[in-house]
Protein backbone atom coordinates (compact mmCIF):
# COMPACT_ATOMS: atom_id res chain seq x y z
CA UNK A 1 0.00 0.00 0.00
CA UNK A 2 1.24 3.62 -0.45
CA UNK A 3 2.52 5.72 2.13
CA UNK A 4 0.72 8.69 3.51
CA UNK A 5 3.23 11.02 1.81
CA UNK A 6 3.40 9.08 -1.27
CA UNK A 7 -0.73 9.69 -1.19
CA UNK A 8 -0.39 13.46 -0.13
CA UNK A 9 2.09 13.88 -3.04
CA UNK A 10 -0.16 12.68 -6.04
CA UNK A 11 -2.68 14.52 -4.66
CA UNK A 12 -0.90 17.31 -4.69
CA UNK A 13 0.56 16.76 -8.28
CA UNK A 14 -3.18 16.28 -9.26
CA UNK A 15 -3.98 19.43 -7.49
CA UNK A 16 -1.19 21.27 -9.58
CA UNK A 17 -2.94 19.59 -12.64
CA UNK A 18 -6.42 20.59 -11.99
CA UNK A 19 -5.14 24.49 -10.88
CA UNK A 20 -3.29 24.33 -14.44
CA UNK A 21 -6.03 23.30 -16.47
CA UNK A 22 -8.79 25.64 -14.36
CA UNK A 23 -6.26 28.55 -15.22
CA UNK A 24 -6.09 27.78 -19.08
CA UNK A 25 -10.05 27.40 -19.25
CA UNK A 26 -10.13 30.75 -17.91
CA UNK A 27 -7.85 32.35 -20.27
CA UNK A 28 -9.56 30.97 -23.24
CA UNK A 29 -12.49 31.78 -21.97
CA UNK A 30 -11.49 35.41 -21.41
CA UNK A 31 -10.09 35.59 -24.90
CA UNK A 32 -13.15 34.04 -26.17
CA UNK A 33 -15.26 37.03 -24.47
CA UNK A 34 -12.72 39.59 -25.94
CA UNK A 35 -13.11 38.22 -29.49
CA UNK A 36 -17.13 38.02 -29.52
CA UNK A 37 -17.33 41.49 -26.75
CA UNK A 38 -16.97 44.11 -30.02
CA UNK A 39 -19.75 42.74 -32.05
CA UNK A 40 -21.94 42.53 -28.96
CA UNK A 41 -20.86 46.22 -28.26
CA UNK A 42 -21.29 47.54 -31.48
CA UNK A 43 -25.01 46.14 -31.76
CA UNK A 44 -25.84 47.30 -28.64
CA UNK A 45 -25.02 50.92 -28.59
CA UNK A 46 -25.65 51.26 -32.47
CA UNK A 47 -25.86 55.13 -33.37
CA UNK A 48 -26.64 56.92 -36.54
CA UNK A 49 -24.31 58.57 -38.66
CA UNK A 50 -26.97 61.63 -39.29
CA UNK A 51 -26.59 64.84 -38.23
CA UNK A 52 -29.46 66.82 -36.59
CA UNK A 53 -31.01 69.59 -38.60
CA UNK A 54 -28.64 72.71 -37.07
CA UNK A 55 -30.62 75.89 -35.72
CA UNK A 56 -30.53 78.30 -38.39
CA UNK A 57 -31.80 75.71 -41.28
CA UNK A 58 -35.07 75.64 -38.39
CA UNK A 59 -34.86 78.39 -36.45
CA UNK A 60 -38.62 79.55 -37.44
CA UNK A 61 -39.83 76.50 -36.22
CA UNK A 62 -38.25 76.37 -33.18
CA UNK A 63 -39.14 80.22 -32.26
CA UNK A 64 -42.49 79.53 -33.08
CA UNK A 65 -42.17 76.23 -30.64
CA UNK A 66 -40.88 78.64 -28.01
CA UNK A 67 -43.75 81.01 -28.60
CA UNK A 68 -46.22 78.75 -28.03
CA UNK A 69 -44.78 77.51 -24.84
CA UNK A 70 -44.71 81.23 -23.53
CA UNK A 71 -48.09 81.61 -24.42
CA UNK A 72 -49.24 78.40 -23.09
CA UNK A 73 -47.41 78.98 -19.81
CA UNK A 74 -49.35 81.99 -19.38
CA UNK A 75 -52.86 80.78 -19.63
CA UNK A 76 -52.41 77.68 -18.35
CA UNK A 77 -52.58 78.74 -14.56
CA UNK A 78 -56.10 81.02 -15.10
CA UNK A 79 -57.83 77.54 -16.35
CA UNK A 80 -59.93 75.45 -13.96
CA UNK A 81 -62.14 72.69 -14.29
CA UNK A 82 -65.26 72.99 -13.44
CA UNK A 83 -67.35 70.02 -11.59
CA UNK A 84 -71.11 70.34 -10.82
CA UNK A 85 -73.65 68.84 -8.99
CA UNK A 86 -77.16 69.12 -9.39
CA UNK A 87 -80.92 68.00 -9.08
CA UNK A 88 -81.88 65.86 -12.15
CA UNK A 89 -85.32 67.67 -13.74
CA UNK A 90 -88.20 64.85 -14.74
CA UNK A 91 -87.53 64.37 -17.81
CA UNK A 92 -83.37 63.55 -16.63
CA UNK A 93 -84.06 61.39 -14.06
CA UNK A 94 -84.64 58.05 -16.94
CA UNK A 95 -80.89 59.01 -17.46
CA UNK A 96 -81.42 60.35 -21.21
CA UNK A 97 -81.38 63.62 -21.68
CA UNK A 98 -84.23 65.97 -22.61
CA UNK A 99 -86.25 65.02 -25.57
CA UNK A 100 -85.31 68.21 -27.45
CA UNK A 101 -81.70 68.23 -26.18
CA UNK A 102 -81.07 65.50 -27.54
CA UNK A 103 -82.62 66.72 -30.95
CA UNK A 104 -80.26 69.44 -30.87
CA UNK A 105 -77.49 68.12 -30.04
CA UNK A 106 -77.84 64.87 -31.63
CA UNK A 107 -76.98 67.15 -35.16
CA UNK A 108 -73.88 68.25 -34.10
CA UNK A 109 -72.26 64.75 -32.20
CA UNK A 110 -74.58 62.08 -33.87
CA UNK A 111 -76.81 59.33 -32.01
CA UNK A 112 -76.29 58.73 -27.96
CA UNK A 113 -74.63 62.23 -27.76
CA UNK A 114 -77.58 63.83 -26.08
CA UNK A 115 -75.60 64.89 -23.20
CA UNK A 116 -74.37 67.88 -24.62
CA UNK A 117 -71.38 69.65 -25.51
CA UNK A 118 -69.41 70.02 -22.75
CA UNK A 119 -71.47 68.69 -19.60
CA UNK A 120 -71.29 64.97 -19.07
CA UNK A 121 -74.31 62.98 -17.37
CA UNK A 122 -73.31 60.04 -15.09
CA UNK A 123 -76.49 59.28 -13.75
CA UNK A 124 -77.09 57.59 -9.87
CA UNK A 125 -80.00 55.57 -8.82
CA UNK A 126 -83.24 56.94 -9.93
CA UNK A 127 -84.16 57.68 -6.87
CA UNK A 128 -81.46 60.38 -6.25
CA UNK A 129 -82.10 62.07 -9.16
CA UNK A 130 -78.55 63.83 -9.03
CA UNK A 131 -76.26 64.61 -11.91
CA UNK A 132 -72.56 65.60 -12.01
CA UNK A 133 -71.16 67.86 -15.21
CA UNK A 134 -67.88 69.07 -15.76
CA UNK A 135 -66.55 71.29 -18.08
CA UNK A 136 -64.14 74.46 -18.12
CA UNK A 137 -63.61 78.13 -17.17
CA UNK A 138 -61.00 80.95 -17.28
CA UNK A 139 -60.52 82.94 -14.48
CA UNK A 140 -60.54 86.61 -15.78
CA UNK A 141 -59.47 88.59 -12.40
CA UNK A 142 -57.55 88.15 -9.24
CA UNK A 143 -60.60 88.07 -6.96
CA UNK A 144 -61.90 84.93 -8.84
CA UNK A 145 -64.46 85.79 -11.75
CA UNK A 146 -64.51 83.03 -13.51
CA UNK A 147 -66.40 82.53 -17.02
CA UNK A 148 -67.76 79.62 -18.20
CA UNK A 149 -71.13 78.37 -20.31
CA UNK A 150 -74.30 78.45 -18.71
CA UNK A 151 -75.06 74.66 -20.05
CA UNK A 152 -71.93 73.62 -17.59
CA UNK A 153 -73.46 75.08 -14.36
CA UNK A 154 -77.29 75.09 -15.43
CA UNK A 155 -79.17 73.78 -12.53
CA UNK A 156 -76.16 73.50 -10.34
CA UNK A 157 -76.62 72.73 -6.26
CA UNK A 158 -73.14 72.69 -5.63
CA UNK A 159 -69.94 73.89 -8.01
CA UNK A 160 -66.42 73.11 -7.25
CA UNK A 161 -63.13 74.50 -8.98
CA UNK A 162 -60.10 72.64 -9.46
CA UNK A 163 -57.34 74.97 -9.57
CA UNK A 164 -54.05 74.31 -12.17
CA UNK A 165 -52.65 74.22 -8.77
CA UNK A 166 -54.63 71.83 -7.83
CA UNK A 167 -56.11 73.20 -5.02
CA UNK A 168 -60.28 72.23 -4.96
CA UNK A 169 -62.19 75.62 -4.13
CA UNK A 170 -65.97 75.84 -3.59
CA UNK A 171 -67.62 78.42 -6.46
CA UNK A 172 -70.84 80.45 -6.01
CA UNK A 173 -72.85 81.20 -9.24
CA UNK A 174 -72.90 84.86 -9.88
CA UNK A 175 -75.32 85.19 -13.00
CA UNK A 176 -76.17 83.26 -15.93
CA UNK A 177 -77.77 83.77 -19.23
CA UNK A 178 -79.29 80.98 -21.24
CA UNK A 179 -79.73 83.15 -24.17
CA UNK A 180 -75.95 83.62 -25.11
CA UNK A 181 -75.16 80.17 -23.16
CA UNK A 182 -72.70 82.29 -20.95
CA UNK A 183 -72.27 82.15 -16.89
CA UNK A 184 -70.20 83.76 -14.18
CA UNK A 185 -68.94 81.79 -11.08
CA UNK A 186 -66.44 83.23 -8.59
CA UNK A 187 -64.57 81.64 -5.94
CA UNK A 188 -63.18 82.92 -2.67
CA UNK A 189 -59.36 83.94 -3.38
CA UNK A 190 -56.82 86.40 -4.11
CA UNK A 191 -53.99 87.19 -6.33
CA UNK A 192 -55.01 84.39 -8.54
CA UNK A 193 -53.52 84.24 -12.24
CA UNK A 194 -56.17 85.43 -14.99
CA UNK A 195 -56.16 86.31 -18.58
CA UNK A 196 -57.14 89.52 -20.19
CA UNK A 197 -60.22 90.08 -22.42
CA UNK A 198 -59.03 90.34 -26.45
CA UNK A 199 -61.17 92.39 -29.24
CA UNK A 200 -62.86 89.82 -31.20
CA UNK A 201 -63.82 92.38 -34.01
CA UNK A 202 -60.00 92.70 -35.07
CA UNK A 203 -59.77 88.69 -35.65
CA UNK A 204 -59.34 87.84 -38.94
CA UNK A 205 -59.74 84.35 -40.82
CA UNK A 206 -55.94 82.54 -40.62
CA UNK A 207 -54.79 83.99 -37.56
CA UNK A 208 -53.38 81.67 -34.89
CA UNK A 209 -55.60 80.81 -31.96
CA UNK A 210 -55.55 78.45 -29.03
CA UNK A 211 -58.30 76.65 -27.63
CA UNK A 212 -57.54 75.32 -23.40
CA UNK A 213 -59.53 73.24 -21.38
CA UNK A 214 -60.41 69.49 -20.15
CA UNK A 215 -61.45 67.45 -22.46
CA UNK A 216 -62.79 64.21 -21.65
CA UNK A 217 -61.72 64.72 -18.16
CA UNK A 218 -57.62 65.48 -19.13
CA UNK A 219 -57.56 68.24 -17.40
CA UNK A 220 -55.42 71.43 -18.38
CA UNK A 221 -55.12 71.02 -22.32
CA UNK A 222 -53.97 73.11 -24.95
CA UNK A 223 -54.94 72.60 -28.67
CA UNK A 224 -53.15 75.03 -31.16
CA UNK A 225 -55.31 76.04 -34.60
CA UNK A 226 -56.12 79.10 -36.79
CA UNK A 227 -59.50 80.69 -37.18
CA UNK A 228 -60.78 79.38 -40.07
CA UNK A 229 -64.13 81.19 -40.25
CA UNK A 230 -65.97 84.46 -38.52
CA UNK A 231 -69.30 85.05 -37.92
CA UNK A 232 -71.16 81.67 -38.02
CA UNK A 233 -74.65 81.68 -37.73
CA UNK A 234 -76.73 80.37 -34.65
CA UNK A 235 -76.85 76.46 -35.84
CA UNK A 236 -80.11 75.97 -33.18
CA UNK A 237 -83.10 76.34 -35.32
CA UNK A 238 -85.04 75.47 -32.12
CA UNK A 239 -84.61 79.00 -30.78
CA UNK A 240 -83.55 81.46 -34.27
CA UNK A 241 -83.59 84.25 -31.38
CA UNK A 242 -80.33 83.09 -29.65
CA UNK A 243 -77.49 85.65 -31.47
CA UNK A 244 -74.55 83.44 -33.57
CA UNK A 245 -71.52 85.35 -34.66
CA UNK A 246 -69.43 82.65 -33.56
CA UNK A 247 -65.78 82.00 -34.26
CA UNK A 248 -65.36 78.67 -36.01
CA UNK A 249 -61.80 77.34 -35.37
CA UNK A 250 -59.73 73.92 -36.16
CA UNK A 251 -58.02 74.47 -33.22
CA UNK A 252 -59.65 70.98 -31.44
CA UNK A 253 -62.18 71.02 -29.12
CA UNK A 254 -64.00 68.33 -27.71
CA UNK A 255 -66.61 67.23 -25.23
CA UNK A 256 -65.40 68.97 -21.75
CA UNK A 257 -63.65 72.12 -23.62
CA UNK A 258 -67.20 73.95 -22.87
CA UNK A 259 -66.62 77.23 -20.95
CA UNK A 260 -62.51 77.64 -21.96
CA UNK A 261 -61.07 80.46 -23.42
CA UNK A 262 -59.89 80.79 -26.93
CA UNK A 263 -57.06 83.13 -26.79
CA UNK A 264 -55.12 85.00 -29.96
CA UNK A 265 -51.08 84.93 -30.12
CA UNK A 266 -51.23 87.85 -27.33
CA UNK A 267 -52.66 85.48 -24.82
CA UNK A 268 -55.92 87.68 -24.68
CA UNK A 269 -59.24 85.71 -24.39
CA UNK A 270 -60.95 86.16 -28.05
CA UNK A 271 -64.03 83.55 -27.75
CA UNK A 272 -65.31 81.44 -25.20
CA UNK A 273 -65.75 77.20 -26.15
CA UNK A 274 -69.40 76.18 -26.69
CA UNK A 275 -69.66 73.67 -29.04
CA UNK A 276 -68.64 71.86 -32.07
CA UNK A 277 -70.38 70.12 -35.35
CA UNK A 278 -69.45 66.48 -35.38
CA UNK A 279 -71.45 63.55 -36.59
CA UNK A 280 -68.99 61.29 -34.35
CA UNK A 281 -69.16 63.36 -30.97
CA UNK A 282 -65.35 64.42 -31.54
CA UNK A 283 -63.47 67.04 -32.40
CA UNK A 284 -63.29 66.71 -36.74
CA UNK A 285 -62.19 70.06 -37.56
CA UNK A 286 -64.75 72.28 -36.95
CA UNK A 287 -65.13 74.19 -33.09
CA UNK A 288 -66.97 77.46 -32.30
CA UNK A 289 -66.34 79.96 -29.72
CA UNK A 290 -68.70 82.43 -28.81
CA UNK A 291 -66.66 86.06 -29.61
CA UNK A 292 -66.00 88.49 -26.30
CA UNK A 293 -68.27 90.87 -28.48
CA UNK A 294 -70.85 89.40 -26.45
CA UNK A 295 -68.94 87.42 -24.05
CA UNK A 296 -67.87 90.87 -22.23
CA UNK A 297 -70.53 93.14 -22.03
CA UNK A 298 -72.62 90.13 -21.23
CA UNK A 299 -70.15 89.43 -18.28
CA UNK A 300 -70.13 92.81 -17.16
CA UNK A 301 -73.79 92.93 -16.94
CA UNK A 302 -74.15 89.85 -15.34
CA UNK A 303 -71.29 90.35 -12.23
CA UNK A 304 -72.87 93.66 -11.72
CA UNK A 305 -76.31 93.05 -11.71
CA UNK A 306 -76.28 88.92 -11.50
CA UNK A 307 -78.86 88.73 -14.31
CA UNK A 308 -79.17 90.10 -17.94
CA UNK A 309 -82.26 91.25 -19.86
CA UNK A 310 -82.16 91.84 -23.72
CA UNK A 311 -83.99 94.10 -25.76
CA UNK A 312 -86.48 92.31 -28.13
CA UNK A 313 -87.91 93.54 -31.42
CA UNK A 314 -89.91 90.12 -32.71
CA UNK A 315 -88.50 89.93 -36.15
CA UNK A 316 -86.86 87.12 -37.92
CA UNK A 317 -84.53 88.29 -39.97
CA UNK A 318 -81.81 86.86 -42.90
CA UNK A 319 -78.66 87.81 -44.76
CA UNK A 320 -79.12 89.79 -47.82
CA UNK A 321 -77.22 87.68 -50.68
CA UNK A 322 -76.15 87.61 -54.09
CA UNK A 323 -79.01 85.46 -54.79
CA UNK A 324 -81.97 87.39 -53.21
CA UNK A 325 -80.51 90.79 -53.50
CA UNK A 326 -82.16 91.88 -56.91
CA UNK A 327 -85.83 90.85 -55.53
CA UNK A 328 -85.48 93.61 -53.01
CA UNK A 329 -83.79 96.29 -55.12
CA UNK A 330 -80.45 95.94 -52.93
CA UNK A 331 -77.60 96.57 -54.94
CA UNK A 332 -74.48 95.91 -52.08
CA UNK A 333 -76.02 92.62 -50.89
CA UNK A 334 -75.36 94.31 -47.53
CA UNK A 335 -78.11 94.45 -44.88
CA UNK A 336 -80.51 92.75 -42.71
CA UNK A 337 -83.26 91.04 -44.27
CA UNK A 338 -86.59 91.17 -42.65
CA UNK A 339 -88.62 87.45 -43.07
CA UNK A 340 -91.09 87.70 -40.43
CA UNK A 341 -92.87 90.25 -38.26
CA UNK A 342 -94.46 88.42 -35.12
CA UNK A 343 -98.01 89.94 -34.11
CA UNK A 344 -97.94 92.45 -31.44
CA UNK A 345 -93.95 92.33 -31.40
CA UNK A 346 -92.11 95.78 -31.02
CA UNK A 347 -91.14 95.52 -35.07
CA UNK A 348 -95.05 95.05 -35.60
CA UNK A 349 -96.23 97.84 -33.87
CA UNK A 350 -93.45 99.74 -35.61
CA UNK A 351 -94.30 98.72 -38.66
CA UNK A 352 -92.12 96.62 -40.44
CA UNK A 353 -92.81 94.27 -42.79
CA UNK A 354 -91.87 91.48 -44.40
CA UNK A 355 -89.13 92.10 -47.37
CA UNK A 356 -88.00 95.32 -45.48
CA UNK A 357 -83.97 95.55 -45.62
CA UNK A 358 -82.23 97.38 -42.57
CA UNK A 359 -78.77 99.05 -43.55
CA UNK A 360 -78.76 101.31 -40.32
CA UNK A 361 -79.12 101.00 -37.27
CA UNK A 362 -78.83 104.03 -35.01
CA UNK A 363 -76.89 105.54 -37.83
CA UNK A 364 -73.84 102.54 -37.77
CA UNK A 365 -74.15 100.16 -40.87
CA UNK A 366 -75.46 97.01 -40.33
CA UNK A 367 -73.77 94.20 -42.68
CA UNK A 368 -75.81 91.23 -42.08
CA UNK A 369 -78.32 89.71 -40.10
CA UNK A 370 -76.02 88.29 -37.48
CA UNK A 371 -74.76 91.67 -36.60
CA UNK A 372 -78.05 93.16 -36.01
CA UNK A 373 -79.36 90.61 -33.59
CA UNK A 374 -76.57 91.05 -31.66
CA UNK A 375 -76.88 94.64 -31.76
CA UNK A 376 -80.59 94.70 -30.85
CA UNK A 377 -80.05 91.65 -27.98
CA UNK A 378 -77.01 93.94 -26.44
CA UNK A 379 -79.58 97.28 -25.96
CA UNK A 380 -82.05 97.28 -22.87
CA UNK A 381 -85.59 96.90 -22.92
CA UNK A 382 -87.32 100.01 -23.39
CA UNK A 383 -84.48 101.81 -25.61
CA UNK A 384 -85.43 103.36 -28.77
CA UNK A 385 -83.37 102.11 -31.63
CA UNK A 386 -83.75 103.99 -35.15
CA UNK A 387 -83.04 101.59 -38.14
CA UNK A 388 -83.02 102.89 -42.11
CA UNK A 389 -84.88 100.45 -43.66
CA UNK A 390 -85.01 100.18 -47.54
CA UNK A 391 -88.43 99.15 -48.70
CA UNK A 392 -88.95 98.82 -52.36
CA UNK A 393 -86.32 100.48 -53.66
CA UNK A 394 -86.34 103.80 -51.15
CA UNK A 395 -85.17 104.70 -47.54
CA UNK A 396 -87.04 104.78 -44.43
CA UNK A 397 -86.86 105.62 -41.23
CA UNK A 398 -88.21 103.55 -38.74
CA UNK A 399 -88.10 104.13 -34.65
CA UNK A 400 -88.65 100.93 -32.86
CA UNK A 401 -89.13 100.20 -29.10
CA UNK A 402 -87.58 97.34 -27.83
CA UNK A 403 -89.37 95.11 -25.59
CA UNK A 404 -88.10 92.18 -22.92
CA UNK A 405 -86.66 88.86 -24.31
CA UNK A 406 -87.21 87.36 -21.41
CA UNK A 407 -91.34 88.42 -21.48
CA UNK A 408 -91.41 87.95 -25.12
CA UNK A 409 -94.81 85.50 -26.01
CA UNK A 410 -93.77 81.85 -26.75
CA UNK A 411 -95.29 80.40 -29.98
CA UNK A 412 -95.20 76.93 -31.46
CA UNK A 413 -93.52 75.43 -33.99
CA UNK A 414 -93.49 71.95 -36.57
CA UNK A 415 -94.50 70.38 -39.96
CA UNK A 416 -96.59 68.17 -43.05
CA UNK A 417 -98.76 68.23 -46.23
CA UNK A 418 -101.77 67.61 -49.17
CA UNK A 419 -101.96 68.37 -53.71
CA UNK A 420 -100.25 68.35 -57.23
CA UNK A 421 -97.24 69.08 -59.38
CA UNK A 422 -95.17 70.85 -61.81
CA UNK A 423 -91.92 72.10 -63.46
CA UNK A 424 -90.45 72.92 -60.21
CA UNK A 425 -90.65 69.80 -58.37
CA UNK A 426 -93.24 70.73 -55.99
CA UNK A 427 -96.30 69.01 -54.58
CA UNK A 428 -98.85 71.30 -53.23
CA UNK A 429 -101.62 71.31 -50.42
CA UNK A 430 -104.05 74.01 -49.59
CA UNK A 431 -103.48 75.04 -45.28
CA UNK A 432 -106.70 73.33 -43.94
CA UNK A 433 -107.64 73.40 -40.23
CA UNK A 434 -106.52 69.48 -39.38
CA UNK A 435 -102.91 70.23 -41.45
CA UNK A 436 -102.66 73.27 -39.59
CA UNK A 437 -103.00 71.28 -36.08
CA UNK A 438 -100.76 68.50 -37.61
CA UNK A 439 -98.28 70.95 -38.78
CA UNK A 440 -98.77 72.89 -35.52
CA UNK A 441 -98.96 76.41 -37.78
CA UNK A 442 -100.03 79.89 -35.75
CA UNK A 443 -103.23 80.96 -36.94
CA UNK A 444 -101.26 83.83 -38.89
CA UNK A 445 -99.26 81.69 -41.02
CA UNK A 446 -101.62 81.55 -44.58
CA UNK A 447 -100.48 79.91 -47.66
CA UNK A 448 -99.97 76.57 -49.50
CA UNK A 449 -97.65 74.09 -47.26
CA UNK A 450 -95.95 71.87 -49.22
CA UNK A 451 -97.27 68.11 -49.58
CA UNK A 452 -94.28 66.05 -51.99
CA UNK A 453 -90.46 67.08 -53.20
CA UNK A 454 -89.28 65.67 -56.73
CA UNK A 455 -85.75 64.43 -55.88
CA UNK A 456 -83.73 66.40 -57.99
CA UNK A 457 -86.02 69.09 -58.51
CA UNK A 458 -85.42 72.89 -58.17
CA UNK A 459 -87.44 72.77 -54.78
CA UNK A 460 -85.29 69.90 -53.15
CA UNK A 461 -81.95 71.96 -54.40
CA UNK A 462 -84.02 74.90 -52.75
CA UNK A 463 -84.18 73.10 -49.06
CA UNK A 464 -87.74 72.63 -49.29
CA UNK A 465 -89.33 69.96 -46.96
CA UNK A 466 -92.81 68.31 -47.17
CA UNK A 467 -94.88 71.01 -44.52
CA UNK A 468 -93.03 73.89 -45.07
CA UNK A 469 -95.76 76.18 -46.25
CA UNK A 470 -95.27 79.15 -49.28
CA UNK A 471 -96.32 82.55 -47.99
CA UNK A 472 -95.48 84.77 -50.67
CA UNK A 473 -94.06 83.82 -54.40
CA UNK A 474 -92.44 86.67 -56.28
CA UNK A 475 -93.14 88.92 -53.25
CA UNK A 476 -96.94 88.41 -53.78
CA UNK A 477 -98.59 86.58 -50.94
CA UNK A 478 -100.83 83.35 -51.76
CA UNK A 479 -103.39 82.20 -49.47
CA UNK A 480 -103.85 78.35 -51.79
CA UNK A 481 -102.33 75.98 -53.85
CA UNK A 482 -103.89 77.26 -56.72
CA UNK A 483 -102.90 80.89 -56.01
CA UNK A 484 -99.14 79.46 -55.89
CA UNK A 485 -99.37 76.90 -58.67
CA UNK A 486 -100.67 80.47 -60.54
CA UNK A 487 -97.89 82.70 -59.72
CA UNK A 488 -95.10 80.07 -60.28
CA UNK A 489 -96.59 79.68 -63.62
CA UNK A 490 -96.35 83.38 -64.70
CA UNK A 491 -92.59 83.06 -64.00
CA UNK A 492 -90.51 83.20 -67.30
CA UNK A 493 -88.54 80.36 -68.90
CA UNK A 494 -85.12 80.56 -67.68
CA UNK A 495 -85.85 82.60 -64.79
CA UNK A 496 -85.39 82.14 -61.35
CA UNK A 497 -88.68 82.78 -58.37
CA UNK A 498 -88.53 83.85 -54.93
CA UNK A 499 -90.67 82.01 -52.24
CA UNK A 500 -91.12 83.35 -48.81
CA UNK A 501 -91.66 80.18 -46.23
CA UNK A 502 -92.98 79.29 -42.73
CA UNK A 503 -90.73 76.54 -41.69
CA UNK A 504 -89.84 75.25 -38.33
CA UNK A 505 -91.82 78.53 -36.37
CA UNK A 506 -90.29 80.93 -38.86
CA UNK A 507 -89.63 82.21 -42.35
CA UNK A 508 -86.78 82.41 -44.84
CA UNK A 509 -86.66 83.26 -48.04
CA UNK A 510 -85.62 80.79 -50.94
CA UNK A 511 -84.99 81.03 -54.20
CA UNK A 512 -85.84 78.50 -57.31
CA UNK A 513 -83.39 77.97 -59.64
CA UNK A 514 -85.30 76.72 -62.92
CA UNK A 515 -83.43 73.15 -63.96
CA UNK A 516 -81.10 73.13 -66.64
CA UNK A 517 -81.86 71.03 -69.81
Amino acid sequence: MPSLIEKLRTKQGMSRVLASFIALALVASIATYEGVRPTVARAAVATSNTAPLDDNSVGALLNLDHAMETLAARVTPAIVHVAVTSRAKADEASGEAPEDMQKFFGQFFGPGMGQGHGRNFRMVPQQQQIEHGVGSGVIISPDGYIVTNNHVVDGATEIRVTMNDRRILPAKLIGRDPLTDLAVIKVSATELPNVAWGDSTKLRAGQTVLAFGNPFGLRFTVTRGIVSALNRPNPDMSDRHKPGEFIQTDAAINPGNSGGPLVDARGEVIGINTFLISPSGSFSGAGFAIPTQIVKPTVDTLIRDGKIEHGYMGVGIADVTPENAKFFEVTDNIGALVTQVEPDSPGAKAGLRIGDVVKQLNGKSVSDAGELQVEVGQKKPGTTIHLQILRDGKNVDVPVTLANFNHRKEEASENTGEHGKARWGLGLADLTPDTRDQIQAPGDVKGAVIEQVQPGSSAEDAGLQPGDVILEVNRHKVQTAADVQQDLGKVPAGQNALLLIWSNGGNSFRVLHPMQG
